[in-house]
Parts: structure tokens; C-alpha cells; sequence
């Protein structure tokens, strides 16, 4: 017997457990989307008002999706060592201590404290992404993606709410004497703070560590080497090593060219007459697009294949880079069509990416692995935030958005190669 896992929780049916988990993991999911959301919304606005540049209104997000780098490893050899409730808790606590510094940064007018605090902030958007593998840890392979899914879905009800409360929470840091656009970390601080705590109460049994508990029981009386818990056999080394791969490549090209575009739009729009709330509108729809669809792509991709939604991601990317470059300076509709299908692109290739890499990776070295992946997402991530405002200071709006789309078309060929394989 484990001590790791209570006796009266690992005598839960599996089934039983999963749906438990998923339910504290929606919870929690639903709160902390508000608190990502507010880096997108205003992190850029904030950081180009503070520095009078546009060429740095990318660094934000940059510094941001960097900071998650180094959470995602953190998070990952926490749950690795601990269990996934140690390693969300913790990175969500981190995240909450990064929106009281930009506050301050604010209230200061500190642009070296504001990178750090946004820095710092990053580890919430990544343990936020994190929490999706939890979900998968106990499900069966032909249910993973749907079990990802439902988690990622649960993001969308603050990813939603909390740009469109941009104005409120604006109107909040002004009556109590901090800057206007410091308002929705306020948000985001109380939104990571509960979360933790919903996780930290309620995520028992832990799931990874059910998992091993599960692969183990089962290994023993088959007498075999420890395995996933469903009992199927584990793919060839050569074969985890390939999907591994095309994973990693698929989630961070997707990655890099939503930050990327995303990041620059509300800019864009800022500097064309469009205030806060119609550039918390559009960023509102793109993160509903992000997550809302979730259930049906979770289904596609257990249903169509991992492979076949990877490549749709691509065509979806490419379709947003040429809606936003079209786009007229003054037609909100338009920036919210592009976002939209930047959303879905994003979607496409998260849970799909998702689903190879669970599949390609061990049990026993899973949440390890799986947060060294994120961090080349983080990566990509970082690069595309800040490439974005040096490209639209040299060469527009338009060509960046455009650029991005002919990017995404990469996972095409390269989902082809991996099929054949």
C-alpha cells in the first residue's frame, strides 16, 4: 500500500475518480481563466503607456510566456515528485504574487518591476495549461482528448468574463487610487488565489499519483513492468520518440503564432481610435474560441485522429493571419472574426498536440516530460510576443498577421511526414 494515496480514495472505481478530478478541475479551471485573461487584455496597453513605445508593447507578453517557461518546468518536477495537486497549487500561488507586483509596478510607474512582477505572472498562464494533463492522467487513450478537453473548456467562463469586466475593474483601481489599466490584476490576483485553493482542498484523490498506484496494482498481477494505467501495452520507443516530436512542433508553432498575433491586436487597435472595451471584446471572443469549442475538438480528435486535427490547426491559423491582415482599421467585426479563428486554430493544435504527447510519453516519467514540453511552448510563446511589436513597428500590422498564418502552414507537411511514418 502507498502512502501517497488515502486507502478510502484508491479504492475508488476509476471511472468514479476521473470524474471527480475533472469536476475540481473545472472549478478551478473557471476561476483562473479570468486571471489569464488579464495579462492579454491590458499587459501590452500597460507597458506601451508606461514606455511611450510601440516597439516594446510585445515585451509584455514575451517576458510573460518566459516566465512560464521556467514555471512549467517547476510545475512539472513538482507534480512529478508530488503529485499534480502540489505542482498546480504552487504555480497558481506564483501566478497570484505576479499580479500584486504589476499592481505595484503600476502604482510606482516602475517599468523594471513591471517586467519582473509580468515575469512572475507568466507561471499562472502556465500552470493554467498544466492542468489540462491532469485530466488525462487517469482517462483511457481513446478518451484523452475529451478528457483535455473538459478541462480546457472550463477556462472559457473566466477567459470570457474577464476581459469584458475590464471597464469595471478599470473604473475599481481608479476609485481606490491606482492606475486605470493595473485594474483587471486585481482580478487576476484573487482569481489565481482561489483556484489554488479550490485545488488544494478538493483535488483528492491526486491523479497522477492514482495513476502510478493503478499501473502498478495492475503491473503486479499481470506481472508485468509498470505501464499505462489502462492496461493496454505502451508504445515502441521509436515511436514515442517520433509523436513526442510532432507534439512538441505542432503546439509551438501554434503557440507562437497566436501570442503573437493576439498580443498586437488590441494594439492595434488602441492606436486606430478603438478603446479599452472593444479590444476587450475581441480578446473576449478569441478566448472563448480558444476553449468554448473544446468538448467537439476533443471528440474530433479521438474520433478523426490526432494527425488530421493537428493539420487543421494549421489551415485555421492561416485563415485568422489572413482575415487580420484584411482587416479594416475600423472594423471591429472584422478583428473579432480574425481572433476568433486564431481561437480555434489554437484549439485545434493545443488538444491535439496534447493528446500525442500523452500518448508518446511513459507513465513514469509523464509530468516531467510533459512540463519540459511546455517550456518549448513557453518559448515559442515568448518569441512570438516580442517579435510581434518589432515587427509591427518595421513593417505593420498586416504583414505580421499575414506572416504568422504562412508560419502555421509548417505543421501541414510536417503532419503528412509523420502519418507516413
Amino acid at each position: 500500500m502507498t502512502t501517497s494515496v488515502p486507502v478510502h480514495l484508491e479504492d475508488l472505481p476509476r471511472s468514479q475518480a476521473q470524474r471527480r478530478i475533472l469536476i475540481v478541475l473545472v472549478a478551478a479551471q473557471g476561476l483562473s481563466g479570468a486571471g489569464l485573461a488579464a495579462g492579454v487584455t491590458v499587459g501590452a496597453l500597460l507597458a506601451q503607456d508606461m514606455l511611450s513605445s510601440t516597439g516594446l508593447a510585445g515585451l509584455p507578453s514575451a517576458l510573460g510566456t518566459a516566465g512560464s517557461a521556467l514555471a512549467a518546468v517547476a510545475v512539472g518536477r513538482i507534480s512529478q515528485a508530488r503529485g499534480r495537486r502540489l505542482g498546480l497549487v504552487t504555480g497558481y500561488l506564483i501566478g497570484a504574487i505576479g499580479s500584486a507586483g504589476v499592481i505595484a509596478a503600476a502604482v510606482a510607474d516602475n517599468p523594471v518591476l513591471l517586467f519582473l512582477a509580468l515575469f512572475v505572472y507568466g507561471a499562472g498562464t502556465s500552470t493554467n495549461l498544466q492542468a489540462r494533463y491532469a485530466g488525462a492522467d487517469l482517462a483511457a487513450p481513446a478518451h484523452r482528448a475529451r478528457a483535455v478537453s473538459t478541462v480546457l473548456v472550463a477556462t472559457t467562463l473566466g477567459g470570457v468574463v474577464g476581459p469584458n469586466l475590464t471597464a469595471l475593474t478599470s473604473e475599481l483601481a481608479h476609485t481606490i487610487g491606482i492606475p486605470d489599466l493595473s485594474g483587471p490584476f486585481l482580478l487576476a490576483g484573487v482569481a489565481y488565489a482561489t483556484a489554488a485553493s479550490v485545488l488544494a482542498i478538493w483535488l483528492r484523490p491526486d491523479p497522477l499519483l492514482l495513476a502510478r498506484t493503478m499501473a502498478a496494482e495492475g503491473a503486479a498481477v499481470a506481472d508485468l513492468p509498470p505501464g499505462d494505467p489502462s492496461g493496454l501495452p505502451q508504445p515502441a520507443v521509436e515511436r514515442r520518440s517520433s509523436g513526442l516530436l510532432v507534439g512538441v512542433l505542432v503546439m509551438a508553432i501554434t503557440q507562437l503564432v497566436m501570442v503573437a498575433i493576439m498580443t498586437m491586436t488590441p494594439v492595434h487597435m488602441h492606436d486606430h481610435g478603438h478603446g479599452t472595451a472593444a479590444a476587450g471584446l475581441v480578446i473576449a471572443i478569441h478566448i472563448g474560441a480558444m476553449y468554448l469549442p473544446s468538448p467537439l475538438t476533443g471528440w474530433l480528435v479521438d474520433r478523426c485522429g490526432r494527425l488530421t486535427i493537428a493539420a487543421a490547426a494549421g489551415l485555421a491559423l492561416l485563415a485568422a493571419g489572413i482575415v487580420a491582415a484584411g482587416a479594416p482599421d475600423d472594423s471591429v467585426a472584422s478583428f473579432a472574426v480574425a481572433l476568433a479563428l486564431l481561437g480555434l486554430g489554437w484549439n485545434f493544435g493545443l488538444i491535439a498536440g496534447t493528446a500525442i504527447i500523452t500518448d508518446a510519453v511513459a507513465l513514469a516519467t509523464r509530468a516531467k516530460t510533459q512540463g519540459l514540453v511546455d517550456v518549448s511552448i513557453a518559448i515559442a510563446g515568448a518569441i512570438g510576443g516580442m517579435a510581434s511589436g518589432l515587427v509591427v513597428a518595421a513593417a505593420g500590422y498586416p504583414l505580421l498577421a499575414f506572416g504568422g498564418g504562412i508560419l502555421a502552414l509548417v505543421m501541414v507537411p510536417a503532419v503528412v511526414v509523420a502519418r507516413r511514418r
